[in-house]
């Protein structure tokens, strides 16, 4: 028999979706890249649901905060499909595709958006009201979902958007992911009153969240309890934001007295603190906290969302005035799927037992008191403790868990390795490490019946956490190193802009503190890091390669520039270096505006101080031109100069930067990177060699910049960042060592750069000694302005060469520090709110 969705006609649709089009040219959405108005988005809106037919399918859509998944999602609703909303980042899309088999598949491939169509028709039967499906379990992909209808999200759209008072000049940032139902509440509101969305998947954590909220002119942002302890972290109550009109909370408990201090705070600044309460089951939202009432009944949840209604059904063991809440409302899901076959089904739930323990207070409003079941919801995210264990058990591990406001307690029996057990756990579910707890017991404690007795176990861990877990040491670290105050155990070293110059000091210090570096660690987020280790540790001492070869390199120039020895080929390789740095700071997996922001700063920290030293040296020598100066000696002249060529290493590295950023400014090429990651730079590399050879015979002719001369080198020490696996790591080798003797006619010093090469791609690390890692760090990371200020030192000591190598090395060490003083110093100016307020008062005036 056939299904019976198959002779139904696709025409129903959301409201708020269908309409997109009567809003006209009011903007929509707002982005880094521009504005997109309404008739702009329900155009590609239109394009998605045509391309997807008229015979309703299950369109599996790979959830993001970019426009590319906002219009995907909004298209297959448009076009009456049913849509399994799933996050971009974990096991759920590959789960959830396996569970219910999914007729469309709309996501990244390679880093490009497709539609991927698994079949032309359909294999379901999918009931007409059936429009969104929804996890309750973060991103472990549990096959039980929540079945959502039209009427569901239409519903609970306009009765946010009725509370809240959501107006058409509003302009939501996207704080929260759009697969959590509660960014999705966000999405659904502001698009149902005409109002625009600004798409970032930025953290409030990160200064660039609020360069984006001001210049959008943002008026609100949604956060989880979590979100406001970055907010604490990040100095909210200082930042300006003359647009902001509310902030709303949910997704669990923000304690009353960070209820009282935010509603305060927005009292005083002229915004509105919204405390809501919900669940998937009821499309996100069932109950809010009215705004005046926040400082008086912190601890409320508020009166039903309008439309919806409250009861307190009788709980044994509970006091007369405490019952389980259960929501009734035109908001209440269909009822849950747990296989393909629920599709079809229609309502099966009429109200919503919540789980959660409440009670009414003579005011009227709903405070819940505490829970019936093992759920808990932290940091936002609803997990199943049970479901953790399962987990955890099908990797041998024998684990008891439990739920808490803002962690997941793991009671670990057993030999496994607590920090293998946190990162498994945050990876799966979807939690930052920092709130799974693993604690390692004797033994769980177990009933009579041999099951785990949750309530003694809970009084064995109610001891509270070591007073300075170890993250917040490494997060201290990572601080004071960076100089950020947004560090927060979930971000990694690239996440927090670390470049090959911080990354120099970094890997030293955390190496003294971990004893051992561990693959990879400039990705890892701080919170999986392993513990730092009390005292010395014991175990031999390495020191990154990169930082090893850079700080030989700069000896070695600075040497054979006195001449105290002559080991030549030190700067060629360091652009080999630069490459390689490039492709592990620069090529991060954030978004290509992203990329182009860190490669921008990172050219600002080379420019800025080359051209302060010359400027200065312009005044007090005459050893340079104007040109130099600008850093167009390659380009300007003179030929024949006799020490304006002297920067023509940073020059070709600024030329070299500048070219390869355009290149992936284009999208096409972005996405082709990251699809491609070594064949784009050996790729690269190949078109280099056309100049390296003069090919066309350009470089006879013309004199060609250095920089071009040289790409090829930058583009293998990219390639060998990105070599995975031997027969890459040798194609690498095997190019160095092919293309790089006969370059200068100097065996010596090809072979010095062809072993520098070799020892970037087979030697992550090198044994060394502590306080040879100390010597190696400051050089490495004093390398540049080593060789920017070492032209006017060397050549007044030449008759006493050892004290030359020294003094040129001092100075440059001295100017580093003074530009990393400066630097800061502007960035605390920066982020200075009486400057801020003094600018923009100006700017007014």
């Amino acid at each position: 028999m056939a299904p019976l969705s198959h002779l139904l006609p696709a025409v129903r649709a959301v409201p708020f979706v269908r309409d997109l089009a009567r809003h006209g040219a009011r903007p929509a959405v707002v982005t880094t890249d521009g504005v997109l108005s309404y008739a702009e988005l329900a155009a590609r809106v239109a394009q998605i649901a045509r391309q997807l037919g008229t015979r309703r399918r299950l369109v599996l859509v790979t959830s993001a905060n970019t426009l590319d998944a906002l219009v995907a999602y909004l298209g297959a609703l448009h076009g009456g499909h049913p849509v399994l909303l799933v996050p971009g980042d974990g096991p759920a899309a590959g789960t959830l595709t396996e569970a219910y088999d999914p007729d469309v598949v709309i996501g990244p491939t390679d880093g490009e958006w497709t539609l991927h169509e698994r079949r032309a028709g359909t294999a379901h039967d999918l009931h007409p009201d059936l429009a969104l499906l929804l996890s309750t379990s973060g991103s472990t992909g549990s096959p039980k979902l929540v079945r959502l209808s039209h009427d569901n999200l239409q519903a609970n759209a306009e009765a946010i958007a009725d509370y809240l008072g959501i107006r058409d000049t509003d302009r939501a940032m996207t704080s929260l992911p759009l697969h959590y139902c509660y960014g999705l509440s966000v999405v659904h509101s502001h698009l149902a009153r005409g109002a625009a969305l600004v798409l970032t998947d930025r953290s409030v954590a990160d200064a660039c969240f609020w360069d984006l909220f001001r210049h959008a002119r943002a008026t609100t942002f949604a956060g989880v309890p979590y979100t406001f302890d970055l907010l604490d972290r990040v100095g909210f109550a200082a930042l300006e934001l003359p647009h902001l009109r509310y902030v709303t909370v949910a997704g669990g408990r923000l304690a009353p007295d960070k209820v009282v201090r935010y509603a305060d705070l927005g009292r005083r600044n002229g915004w509105d603190l919204f405390v809501m309460y919900g669940q998937t089951e009821a499309t996100a939202r069932m109950a809010y906290l009215p705004p005046d009432l926040a400082s008086s009944r912190p601890e409320a949840i508020g009166v039903p969302v309008p439309g919806g209604a409250f009861r307190l059904a009788p709980v044994a063991d509970q006091p007369d005035d405490v019952g389980e809440l259960v929501y009734a409302g035109p908001n209440v899901m269909l009822g849950y799927a747990e296989r393909p076959a629920d599709l079809g089904s229609g309502r099966t739930v009429e109200e919503l037992h919540t789980g959660d323990l409440a009670r009414r207070g003579p005011d009227g409003l709903y405070e819940i008191v505490g829970r019936r079941s093992r759920f808990a919801k932290i940091l936002g995210l609803r997990v199943d403790p049970q479901q953790v264990e399962a987990l955890l058990a099908a990797h041998d591990v024998s684990a008891a868990c439990l739920g808490a406001d803002d962690e997941l307690l793991v009671a670990l029996a057993g030999d496994a390795d607590p920090q293998r057990v946190r990162r498994l756990v945050g990876d799966e579910v979807g939690l930052p490490p920092r709130a799974v707890r693993v604690l390692p017991v004797d033994a769980l404690p177990r009933l009579a019946t041999g099951k785990v007795d949750y309530p003694a176990l809970r009084t064995l861990i109610a001891a509270p956490p070591p007073a300075a877990p170890p993250g917040d040491d490494l997060c201290r670290l990572y601080a004071e190193v960076l100089d950020r105050t947004d560090v927060t155990p979930e971000r990694s070293f690239v996440d927090l802009g670390g470049d090959s110059l911080s990354y120099v000091e970094m890997s030293v210090r955390l190496e003294q503190v971990l004893g051992q570096l561990p693959p990879n660690w400039h990705t890892v987020p701080i919170g999986a890091l392993p513990a730092p280790r009390a005292g010395l540790p014991r175990h031999r001492r390495t020191l990154e390669t990169s930082v090893a070869v850079r700080a030989i390199a700069i000896v070695l120039i600075v040497g054979s520039h006195i001449p105290l020895f002559t080991l030549t080929g030190g700067a060629h390789l360091l652009l080999g270096v630069a490459g390689f740095n490039f492709a592990r700071f620069q090529l991060t997996d954030a978004g290509r505006t992203d990329r182009l922001r860190q490669v921008r700063a990172g050219l600002a920290r080379i420019v800025l101080p080359t051209m302060a030293w010359i400027a200065a040296m312009l005044v007090v020598t005459d050893q340079y031109r104007l040109s130099t100066l600008l850093l167009a000696h390659s380009l300007l002249g003179p030929d024949d100069g006799a020490t304006e060529w002297h920067f023509w290493f940073i020059e070709a590295l600024v030329y070299i930067l500048i070219g390869v950023a355009a290149l992936l400014a284009v999208p096409r090429i972005d996405r082709l990177e990251r699809r491609h990651p070594f064949a784009l730079p050996m790729t690269l590399a190949g078109l280099g060699l056309l100049s390296r050879y003069d090919v066309f015979d350009l470089d006879a002719r013309h004199n060609l910049p250095t920089a071009l001369v040289a790409f090829w080198l930058f583009a293998l020490g990219w390639a060998a960042a990105r070599a995975d696996g031997v027969r890459q790591r040798l194609l690498v080798t095997a190019a160095a060592a092919a293309t790089v003797p006969g370059f200068f006619g100097q065996p010596g010093r090809e072979a010095l750069i062809v072993a520098g090469f070799a020892l970037l791609i087979w030697l992550p690390t090198v044994p060394s000694l502590g306080p040879l890692n100390r010597v190696a760090s400051v050089l490495a990371g004093s390398s540049l302005y080593i060789y920017l200020t070492h032209w006017q030192v060397y050549p007044h000591l030449r008759d006493l060469p050892l004290v030359a190598l020294a003094a040129s090395l001092a100075l440059g060490i001295g100017y580093a520090a003074l530009v990393n003083r400066v630097g800061r110093w502007f960035a605390t100016c920066r982020n200075s709110p009486s400057l801020r307020s003094s600018t923009n008062s100006s700017t007014k005036r």
